[in-house]
Protein backbone atom coordinates (compact mmCIF):
# COMPACT_ATOMS: atom_id res chain seq x y z
CA UNK A 1 0.00 0.00 0.00
CA UNK A 2 1.22 3.75 -0.98
CA UNK A 3 2.15 5.84 2.02
CA UNK A 4 1.74 9.09 2.56
CA UNK A 5 4.47 11.29 4.74
CA UNK A 6 2.93 14.42 6.28
CA UNK A 7 5.71 17.04 7.03
CA UNK A 8 5.62 19.99 9.27
CA UNK A 9 6.75 23.02 7.16
CA UNK A 10 8.19 24.56 9.96
CA UNK A 11 10.42 21.71 10.75
CA UNK A 12 10.52 19.31 7.44
CA UNK A 13 10.34 16.74 9.68
CA UNK A 14 7.56 13.97 9.35
CA UNK A 15 4.66 14.30 11.61
CA UNK A 16 3.17 11.19 10.29
CA UNK A 17 2.83 8.25 7.85
CA UNK A 18 -0.60 7.55 6.70
CA UNK A 19 -2.01 5.10 3.88
CA UNK A 20 -3.12 6.29 0.47
CA UNK A 21 -6.75 4.67 -0.94
CA UNK A 22 -6.91 2.83 -3.71
CA UNK A 23 -9.28 3.96 -6.27
CA UNK A 24 -10.64 0.60 -5.36
CA UNK A 25 -10.93 1.49 -2.15
CA UNK A 26 -12.69 5.09 -3.26
CA UNK A 27 -15.18 3.90 -4.59
CA UNK A 28 -16.31 1.26 -2.01
CA UNK A 29 -16.79 4.08 -0.28
CA UNK A 30 -19.04 6.13 -2.66
CA UNK A 31 -21.16 2.88 -2.66
CA UNK A 32 -21.47 3.20 1.38
CA UNK A 33 -22.25 6.89 0.71
CA UNK A 34 -25.00 5.75 -1.47
CA UNK A 35 -26.24 2.62 0.59
CA UNK A 36 -26.04 5.06 3.80
CA UNK A 37 -28.30 8.07 2.04
CA UNK A 38 -30.65 6.20 1.57
CA UNK A 39 -31.34 6.06 5.54
CA UNK A 40 -29.76 9.20 6.39
CA UNK A 41 -32.03 11.47 4.03
CA UNK A 42 -34.80 10.11 5.92
CA UNK A 43 -33.86 11.02 9.26
CA UNK A 44 -35.91 13.06 11.12
CA UNK A 45 -34.47 17.08 11.03
CA UNK A 46 -34.37 17.48 15.01
CA UNK A 47 -32.22 14.38 14.71
CA UNK A 48 -29.83 15.30 12.22
CA UNK A 49 -29.49 18.54 13.93
CA UNK A 50 -28.84 17.14 17.49
CA UNK A 51 -26.14 14.85 15.90
CA UNK A 52 -24.38 17.74 14.38
CA UNK A 53 -24.64 19.77 17.76
CA UNK A 54 -22.94 16.43 19.46
CA UNK A 55 -20.34 17.06 17.13
CA UNK A 56 -19.98 20.55 17.18
CA UNK A 57 -19.68 20.55 21.55
CA UNK A 58 -16.91 17.40 20.79
CA UNK A 59 -14.94 19.58 18.96
CA UNK A 60 -15.32 22.58 21.06
CA UNK A 61 -13.90 19.30 23.52
CA UNK A 62 -11.29 18.78 21.26
CA UNK A 63 -10.04 22.17 20.34
CA UNK A 64 -6.36 22.47 21.63
CA UNK A 65 -5.32 18.55 19.78
CA UNK A 66 -7.31 20.02 16.97
CA UNK A 67 -5.45 23.27 16.87
CA UNK A 68 -2.02 21.80 17.37
CA UNK A 69 -2.45 19.05 14.35
CA UNK A 70 -3.20 22.39 12.49
CA UNK A 71 -0.20 24.25 13.37
CA UNK A 72 2.34 21.03 12.52
CA UNK A 73 1.07 20.16 9.51
CA UNK A 74 -0.04 23.87 7.96
CA UNK A 75 2.41 25.68 9.81
CA UNK A 76 0.06 28.16 11.19
CA UNK A 77 0.56 30.00 14.42
CA UNK A 78 -1.12 27.90 17.76
CA UNK A 79 -3.06 30.72 18.67
CA UNK A 80 -4.31 31.39 14.60
CA UNK A 81 -4.96 27.34 14.80
CA UNK A 82 -7.16 27.60 17.81
CA UNK A 83 -8.91 30.46 15.76
CA UNK A 84 -9.61 28.60 12.94
CA UNK A 85 -10.96 25.46 15.25
CA UNK A 86 -13.67 27.73 16.30
CA UNK A 87 -14.29 29.47 12.52
CA UNK A 88 -14.68 26.36 11.25
CA UNK A 89 -16.99 24.84 14.41
CA UNK A 90 -19.32 27.54 14.53
CA UNK A 91 -20.12 26.66 10.56
CA UNK A 92 -21.41 23.08 12.07
CA UNK A 93 -23.48 25.13 14.69
CA UNK A 94 -24.73 27.30 12.27
CA UNK A 95 -25.90 24.43 9.89
CA UNK A 96 -27.18 22.04 13.21
CA UNK A 97 -29.71 24.80 13.61
CA UNK A 98 -30.21 25.52 9.75
CA UNK A 99 -31.60 21.71 9.47
CA UNK A 100 -34.61 22.36 11.21
CA UNK A 101 -35.48 25.63 8.77
CA UNK A 102 -35.25 23.80 5.08
CA UNK A 103 -38.94 24.75 4.48
CA UNK A 104 -41.02 24.10 1.46
CA UNK A 105 -44.02 26.18 0.35
CA UNK A 106 -47.25 26.29 -1.18
CA UNK A 107 -48.04 28.37 -4.32
CA UNK A 108 -51.39 29.79 -4.87
CA UNK A 109 -53.21 27.45 -7.75
CA UNK A 110 -54.38 29.06 -11.26
CA UNK A 111 -56.96 26.54 -11.61
CA UNK A 112 -60.15 25.68 -8.86
CA UNK A 113 -59.57 22.29 -6.76
CA UNK A 114 -56.17 22.26 -7.15
CA UNK A 115 -52.96 22.51 -5.07
CA UNK A 116 -49.52 22.98 -5.46
CA UNK A 117 -46.76 22.71 -3.05
CA UNK A 118 -43.12 22.44 -2.94
CA UNK A 119 -40.63 21.00 -1.02
CA UNK A 120 -36.66 20.71 -0.91
CA UNK A 121 -34.76 17.57 -1.16
CA UNK A 122 -31.04 16.78 -0.31
CA UNK A 123 -28.97 16.53 -3.74
CA UNK A 124 -27.24 13.16 -2.59
CA UNK A 125 -23.89 12.17 -2.04
CA UNK A 126 -21.17 14.50 -2.06
CA UNK A 127 -17.69 14.68 -3.62
CA UNK A 128 -15.88 17.76 -1.58
CA UNK A 129 -12.21 18.65 -2.41
CA UNK A 130 -10.19 21.28 -0.15
CA UNK A 131 -6.87 22.54 -0.27
CA UNK A 132 -3.99 22.89 2.73
CA UNK A 133 -4.78 26.50 3.93
CA UNK A 134 -7.27 26.03 6.31
CA UNK A 135 -7.64 22.36 6.95
CA UNK A 136 -10.63 22.55 9.50
CA UNK A 137 -12.59 25.86 8.26
CA UNK A 138 -12.66 24.70 4.65
CA UNK A 139 -14.04 21.01 4.79
CA UNK A 140 -16.02 22.07 8.08
CA UNK A 141 -18.49 24.61 5.86
CA UNK A 142 -18.94 22.13 3.15
CA UNK A 143 -19.83 18.80 5.88
CA UNK A 144 -22.15 21.09 7.80
CA UNK A 145 -24.61 22.05 5.72
CA UNK A 146 -24.55 18.53 3.36
CA UNK A 147 -25.30 16.57 6.44
CA UNK A 148 -27.93 19.09 7.46
CA UNK A 149 -29.75 18.79 4.29
CA UNK A 150 -29.41 15.11 4.43
CA UNK A 151 -26.67 14.75 2.29
CA UNK A 152 -24.17 12.16 2.64
CA UNK A 153 -20.39 13.00 2.08
CA UNK A 154 -16.93 11.52 0.60
CA UNK A 155 -14.48 14.37 1.78
CA UNK A 156 -10.35 14.82 -0.05
CA UNK A 157 -8.37 16.90 1.88
CA UNK A 158 -4.91 18.40 0.65
CA UNK A 159 -2.40 15.90 1.06
CA UNK A 160 -0.17 18.51 2.93
CA UNK A 161 -2.58 18.81 5.19
CA UNK A 162 -5.36 15.24 5.94
CA UNK A 163 -4.47 14.84 9.52
CA UNK A 164 -6.80 17.94 10.84
CA UNK A 165 -9.71 16.11 8.30
CA UNK A 166 -9.15 12.64 9.23
CA UNK A 167 -9.65 13.76 13.14
CA UNK A 168 -12.57 15.73 12.34
CA UNK A 169 -14.14 13.10 10.84
CA UNK A 170 -13.26 10.28 13.50
CA UNK A 171 -15.24 12.81 16.21
CA UNK A 172 -18.10 13.24 13.56
CA UNK A 173 -18.64 9.25 14.18
CA UNK A 174 -18.12 9.78 17.82
CA UNK A 175 -20.92 11.83 17.87
CA UNK A 176 -23.01 9.38 16.20
CA UNK A 177 -23.15 10.03 12.76
CA UNK A 178 -22.75 7.18 10.89
CA UNK A 179 -19.50 6.53 9.44
CA UNK A 180 -20.31 5.66 5.60
CA UNK A 181 -22.30 9.07 5.87
CA UNK A 182 -19.41 10.94 6.31
CA UNK A 183 -16.00 9.63 5.23
CA UNK A 184 -12.77 10.87 3.89
CA UNK A 185 -10.36 9.48 1.31
CA UNK A 186 -6.51 9.96 0.84
CA UNK A 187 -6.12 10.80 -3.08
CA UNK A 188 -3.99 13.40 -5.30
CA UNK A 189 -6.19 15.69 -6.40
CA UNK A 190 -5.96 14.48 -9.96
CA UNK A 191 -6.87 11.02 -8.94
CA UNK A 192 -9.99 12.40 -6.39
CA UNK A 193 -11.29 14.81 -9.21
CA UNK A 194 -11.32 11.89 -11.95
CA UNK A 195 -13.16 9.20 -9.33
CA UNK A 196 -15.74 12.21 -8.22
CA UNK A 197 -16.72 13.53 -11.34
CA UNK A 198 -16.62 10.06 -13.14
CA UNK A 199 -18.53 8.35 -10.72
CA UNK A 200 -22.33 8.22 -11.43
CA UNK A 201 -23.07 8.04 -7.72
CA UNK A 202 -21.78 11.15 -6.87
CA UNK A 203 -24.32 13.73 -7.70
CA UNK A 204 -22.55 17.08 -6.38
CA UNK A 205 -18.96 18.23 -6.15
CA UNK A 206 -17.84 20.77 -3.87
CA UNK A 207 -14.41 22.68 -4.25
CA UNK A 208 -12.25 24.94 -2.80
CA UNK A 209 -9.06 25.56 -4.42
CA UNK A 210 -7.21 27.22 -7.53
CA UNK A 211 -9.19 28.68 -10.88
CA UNK A 212 -7.65 26.19 -13.34
CA UNK A 213 -8.28 23.40 -11.46
CA UNK A 214 -12.00 24.46 -10.50
CA UNK A 215 -12.41 24.55 -14.54
CA UNK A 216 -11.12 21.28 -15.14
CA UNK A 217 -13.41 20.05 -12.50
CA UNK A 218 -16.33 22.26 -13.91
CA UNK A 219 -15.71 20.84 -17.41
CA UNK A 220 -15.52 17.13 -15.86
CA UNK A 221 -18.62 17.42 -14.08
CA UNK A 222 -20.62 18.90 -17.23
CA UNK A 223 -20.36 15.31 -18.76
CA UNK A 224 -23.21 14.02 -16.16
CA UNK A 225 -24.38 17.26 -15.37
CA UNK A 226 -23.34 17.40 -11.69
CA UNK A 227 -24.17 20.28 -9.25
CA UNK A 228 -21.31 22.16 -8.73
CA UNK A 229 -20.00 25.09 -6.08
CA UNK A 230 -16.92 26.09 -6.54
CA UNK A 231 -14.93 28.49 -4.47
CA UNK A 232 -11.73 29.33 -6.50
CA UNK A 233 -8.91 32.14 -6.93
CA UNK A 234 -8.61 35.93 -5.53
CA UNK A 235 -6.67 38.73 -6.21
CA UNK A 236 -7.80 41.19 -3.35
CA UNK A 237 -7.61 44.84 -4.28
CA UNK A 238 -7.67 46.85 -0.81
CA UNK A 239 -8.50 50.63 -1.62
CA UNK A 240 -7.38 53.18 1.26
CA UNK A 241 -9.02 56.26 0.93
CA UNK A 242 -7.67 59.77 1.64
CA UNK A 243 -10.28 60.08 4.77
CA UNK A 244 -9.74 56.59 5.90
CA UNK A 245 -8.76 56.13 9.65
CA UNK A 246 -5.00 55.53 9.07
CA UNK A 247 -4.18 53.31 11.58
CA UNK A 248 -7.66 51.16 11.40
CA UNK A 249 -6.73 50.78 7.69
CA UNK A 250 -2.91 49.42 8.47
CA UNK A 251 -4.19 47.16 11.35
CA UNK A 252 -6.69 45.62 9.23
CA UNK A 253 -4.90 45.33 6.36
CA UNK A 254 -2.33 43.68 8.28
CA UNK A 255 -5.08 41.10 9.40
CA UNK A 256 -6.16 40.49 5.70
CA UNK A 257 -2.88 40.08 4.49
CA UNK A 258 -0.36 38.51 6.82
CA UNK A 259 -3.04 35.82 8.65
CA UNK A 260 -1.46 32.40 7.87
CA UNK A 261 1.38 34.10 6.07
CA UNK A 262 -0.93 35.42 3.40
CA UNK A 263 -1.38 31.72 2.50
CA UNK A 264 -5.61 33.11 2.10
CA UNK A 265 -8.23 32.97 -0.80
CA UNK A 266 -8.84 36.34 -0.22
CA UNK A 267 -5.78 38.02 1.37
CA UNK A 268 -4.94 41.02 0.31
CA UNK A 269 -3.21 41.15 -3.04
CA UNK A 270 -3.30 44.51 -4.19
CA UNK A 271 -3.07 47.50 -1.48
CA UNK A 272 -3.72 51.28 -3.59
CA UNK A 273 -3.48 54.44 -0.97
CA UNK A 274 -4.58 57.96 -1.75
CA UNK A 275 -1.43 59.51 -2.53
CA UNK A 276 -2.56 62.22 0.01
CA UNK A 277 -2.05 59.91 2.92
CA UNK A 278 0.47 57.07 1.28
CA UNK A 279 3.44 57.90 2.83
CA UNK A 280 1.88 58.27 6.33
CA UNK A 281 0.03 54.60 6.04
CA UNK A 282 3.27 53.10 4.18
CA UNK A 283 5.30 54.27 7.20
CA UNK A 284 2.94 52.96 9.83
CA UNK A 285 2.54 49.82 7.59
CA UNK A 286 6.13 49.08 7.47
CA UNK A 287 6.71 49.77 11.18
CA UNK A 288 3.66 47.31 12.47
CA UNK A 289 5.08 44.56 10.12
CA UNK A 290 8.66 44.95 10.85
CA UNK A 291 7.45 43.89 14.41
CA UNK A 292 5.96 40.64 13.26
CA UNK A 293 7.39 37.25 14.85
CA UNK A 294 8.31 35.13 12.60
CA UNK A 295 8.83 31.57 13.42
CA UNK A 296 7.77 28.08 14.73
CA UNK A 297 4.08 28.35 15.07
CA UNK A 298 4.04 25.71 18.13
CA UNK A 299 6.01 28.88 19.79
CA UNK A 300 3.84 31.30 21.75
CA UNK A 301 5.31 34.43 20.88
CA UNK A 302 4.89 33.83 16.90
CA UNK A 303 2.81 35.71 14.72
CA UNK A 304 3.22 34.03 11.51
CA UNK A 305 4.71 30.65 10.51
CA UNK A 306 6.39 29.41 7.73
CA UNK A 307 4.87 28.59 4.17
CA UNK A 308 3.64 25.65 3.18
CA UNK A 309 6.72 24.03 0.77
CA UNK A 310 10.03 25.61 -0.81
CA UNK A 311 8.00 26.00 -4.37
CA UNK A 312 5.65 28.49 -2.38
CA UNK A 313 8.63 30.27 -1.54
CA UNK A 314 10.16 30.27 -4.64
CA UNK A 315 6.91 31.75 -6.03
CA UNK A 316 6.85 34.98 -3.29
CA UNK A 317 10.67 34.97 -3.95
CA UNK A 318 10.07 35.21 -7.60
CA UNK A 319 7.32 38.04 -7.29
CA UNK A 320 9.75 40.04 -5.19
CA UNK A 321 12.57 39.98 -7.45
CA UNK A 322 10.00 41.18 -10.87
CA UNK A 323 9.06 43.83 -8.27
CA UNK A 324 12.12 45.51 -7.58
CA UNK A 325 12.98 45.00 -11.41
CA UNK A 326 10.07 46.99 -12.00
CA UNK A 327 10.87 49.78 -9.73
CA UNK A 328 9.58 48.71 -6.10
CA UNK A 329 11.13 49.75 -3.43
CA UNK A 330 11.77 46.92 -0.43
CA UNK A 331 10.86 47.23 3.10
CA UNK A 332 13.68 44.77 3.75
CA UNK A 333 16.50 43.30 1.45
CA UNK A 334 15.81 39.86 -0.21
CA UNK A 335 18.64 38.74 1.88
CA UNK A 336 17.08 40.09 4.86
CA UNK A 337 13.68 38.17 4.44
CA UNK A 338 15.19 35.16 3.58
CA UNK A 339 15.09 33.11 7.36
CA UNK A 340 15.82 29.85 5.85
CA UNK A 341 13.56 26.92 5.38
CA UNK A 342 10.37 27.31 4.37
CA UNK A 343 10.54 30.80 6.52
CA UNK A 344 10.18 34.36 4.97
CA UNK A 345 9.95 37.41 6.74
CA UNK A 346 7.28 39.94 5.54
CA UNK A 347 7.84 42.50 3.41
CA UNK A 348 6.46 45.72 1.88
CA UNK A 349 6.66 47.15 -1.18
CA UNK A 350 6.31 50.73 -2.28
CA UNK A 351 6.08 52.29 -5.46
CA UNK A 352 4.14 49.36 -7.01
CA UNK A 353 3.21 49.31 -10.54
CA UNK A 354 1.12 47.90 -13.00
CA UNK A 355 3.52 45.93 -14.81
CA UNK A 356 4.19 43.63 -11.38
CA UNK A 357 3.76 39.95 -11.14
CA UNK A 358 2.19 40.93 -7.66
CA UNK A 359 -0.47 43.19 -9.04
CA UNK A 360 -1.60 40.36 -11.73
CA UNK A 361 -0.74 36.88 -9.89
CA UNK A 362 -2.40 35.62 -6.90
CA UNK A 363 0.90 36.00 -4.07
CA UNK A 364 -0.27 33.31 -1.59
CA UNK A 365 2.58 34.82 0.75
CA UNK A 366 3.68 37.24 2.56
CA UNK A 367 4.09 40.36 0.41
CA UNK A 368 2.23 43.76 0.75
CA UNK A 369 2.51 45.85 -2.46
CA UNK A 370 1.29 49.25 -1.97
CA UNK A 371 0.22 51.49 -5.23
CA UNK A 372 -0.75 55.24 -4.99
CA UNK A 373 -4.08 56.50 -6.51
CA UNK A 374 -5.25 60.45 -7.19
CA UNK A 375 -8.58 59.79 -8.55
CA UNK A 376 -10.96 56.97 -7.23
CA UNK A 377 -12.86 55.94 -10.30
CA UNK A 378 -10.19 55.09 -12.05
CA UNK A 379 -8.35 52.95 -9.29
CA UNK A 380 -11.57 51.37 -8.91
CA UNK A 381 -11.49 50.38 -13.22
CA UNK A 382 -8.05 48.74 -11.99
CA UNK A 383 -9.29 46.92 -8.89
CA UNK A 384 -12.12 45.36 -11.17
CA UNK A 385 -9.17 44.94 -14.14
CA UNK A 386 -9.11 41.14 -13.93
CA UNK A 387 -10.46 37.78 -14.66
CA UNK A 388 -10.92 37.67 -10.41
CA UNK A 389 -13.75 38.39 -8.05
CA UNK A 390 -13.87 36.78 -4.39
CA UNK A 391 -12.53 39.87 -1.94
CA UNK A 392 -12.12 43.20 -2.08
CA UNK A 393 -11.98 45.58 0.80
CA UNK A 394 -11.84 49.44 1.26
CA UNK A 395 -11.56 52.38 3.84
CA UNK A 396 -13.05 55.11 3.97
CA UNK A 397 -15.07 57.94 6.79
CA UNK A 398 -17.30 58.92 4.32
CA UNK A 399 -20.75 56.36 4.01
CA UNK A 400 -21.59 58.12 0.42
CA UNK A 401 -17.95 56.99 -0.67
CA UNK A 402 -17.73 53.72 1.03
CA UNK A 403 -21.76 52.63 -0.38
CA UNK A 404 -20.40 54.29 -4.04
CA UNK A 405 -17.61 51.71 -3.80
CA UNK A 406 -19.73 49.43 -2.61
CA UNK A 407 -21.73 49.50 -5.37
CA UNK A 408 -19.19 49.36 -8.14
CA UNK A 409 -17.07 46.96 -7.20
CA UNK A 410 -16.77 43.51 -8.64
CA UNK A 411 -16.32 40.94 -5.80
CA UNK A 412 -18.88 39.20 -4.21
CA UNK A 413 -17.15 39.43 -0.38
CA UNK A 414 -16.43 42.65 0.91
CA UNK A 415 -14.85 44.42 3.36
CA UNK A 416 -15.72 48.03 4.42
CA UNK A 417 -13.44 49.31 7.64
CA UNK A 418 -12.86 45.68 8.12
CA UNK A 419 -10.19 42.88 6.97
CA UNK A 420 -12.11 39.63 8.46
CA UNK A 421 -15.43 39.52 6.58
CA UNK A 422 -16.39 36.09 6.52
CA UNK A 423 -18.67 34.72 9.29
CA UNK A 424 -20.67 31.44 9.20
CA UNK A 425 -23.69 33.22 8.76
CA UNK A 426 -23.46 35.12 6.01
CA UNK A 427 -22.63 33.91 2.50
CA UNK A 428 -19.15 33.46 0.75
CA UNK A 429 -18.34 33.40 -2.68
CA UNK A 430 -17.14 35.22 -5.46
CA UNK A 431 -17.70 36.73 -9.08
CA UNK A 432 -16.59 36.02 -11.91
CA UNK A 433 -13.48 33.35 -12.18
CA UNK A 434 -13.44 33.20 -8.58
CA UNK A 435 -16.47 30.53 -8.86
CA UNK A 436 -19.74 30.63 -8.42
CA UNK A 437 -22.37 29.15 -5.56
CA UNK A 438 -22.37 30.50 -1.67
CA UNK A 439 -20.67 28.69 1.77
CA UNK A 440 -22.03 30.50 4.53
CA UNK A 441 -25.92 31.91 5.88
CA UNK A 442 -28.61 30.54 4.62
CA UNK A 443 -27.39 30.65 0.90
CA UNK A 444 -25.04 27.59 2.34
CA UNK A 445 -27.15 25.14 1.95
CA UNK A 446 -29.26 25.68 -1.07
CA UNK A 447 -26.19 23.55 -3.21
CA UNK A 448 -27.09 20.87 -1.27
CA UNK A 449 -30.92 20.79 -2.08
CA UNK A 450 -32.78 20.04 -5.12
CA UNK A 451 -36.79 21.58 -5.33
CA UNK A 452 -39.52 19.61 -6.35
CA UNK A 453 -42.59 20.53 -6.99
CA UNK A 454 -45.90 18.98 -6.98
CA UNK A 455 -49.13 19.74 -8.31
CA UNK A 456 -52.65 18.34 -6.70
CA UNK A 457 -55.62 17.88 -8.62
CA UNK A 458 -58.94 16.90 -7.85
CA UNK A 459 -59.05 19.14 -4.71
Amino acid sequence: MKELKVYNPATNEVVKTIQYTSEEEANQQINKAQVAFESWRERDAHDRSALLLKWYQLIEEHKEELAELITLENGKPYKEALGEVAYANSYIQWYQEEAKRIYGKTIPANQKGKKIITDPFPVGIVGAITPWNFPAAMIARKMAPALAAGCTIVCKPALETPLTTIRMVELAHEAGIPEDAIQYVVLSGRDAGRIFTESPIIQKITFTGSTPVGKQLIKSSADSVKNVTMELGGLAPVIVHKDADIELAVNQTIATKFRNSGQTCISANRIFVHKDIEQDYTALLTEKVNALNVGNGIEKDTDMGPLINQQAVEKVIDQIEDAVEHGGELSLSIEQLKLGGNFLKPVVIRHANLEMKVMHEETFGPIAAVMTYDDLDEILKVANDTEYGLAAYFFTNDYRTGFDIYKKLDYGVIGWNDGAPSAAHAPFGGYKESGYGREGGIEGIEPYLETKYLSIGNM
